[in-house]
């Protein structure tokens, strides 16, 4: 019981502590994993556990849904990978169909690995920003 009080504010801290695009990569392993789960509860036979893990996808692709900035165009396109994912998850939980979980289960993968590419470039690119700013600073001081 103590380990899993130590778990649990282990995991506390560290959502209230991510950053934005740490949140967001979070949000994605954690549909990843409920996909899986889910796919294991069709295989398994037990449809509450299918049903309650592919709800726990549709949760966390209607919170990346009601986050979108609209003030860029790109949301639009967000959105209707959204929409169109949560469709196949409907369609997976009506027929507890194990083939459109391993579809979106495909797709999560692929946007969750965009994402890490987009926080590693970004994280380059506030790295080069870093040192031209010192290597400025340092012409300054001269």
């Amino acid at each position: 019981m103590t380990m899993n009080r130590g778990y649990a504010a282990y995991a506390n801290n560290r959502v209230n502590t991510a950053s934005p695009a740490e949140l967001t990569l979070m949000l994605y392993e954690g549909a990843i994993k409920f996909c899986n789960l889910a796919i294991a509860g069709v295989e398994a036979g037990d449809v509450m556990k299918a049903h309650t893990n592919i709800r726990k996808v549709e949760n966390i692709i209607s919170e990346f849904q009601a986050t979108l900035n609209y003030k860029y165009p790109v949301a639009n396109d967000f959105n209707n990978v959204y929409t169109y994912i949560k469709q196949r998850l409907t369609d997976a939980n009506m027929s507890k169909d194990k083939e459109i979980l391993e579809e979106v289960l495909e797709h999560l993968r692929g946007m969750r690995d965009t994402w890490k590419e987009v926080m590693r470039l970004n994280r380059a690119g506030s790295a080069q920003n870093n040192q031209a700013t010192q290597a400025r600073a340092q012409v300054s001081v001269s």
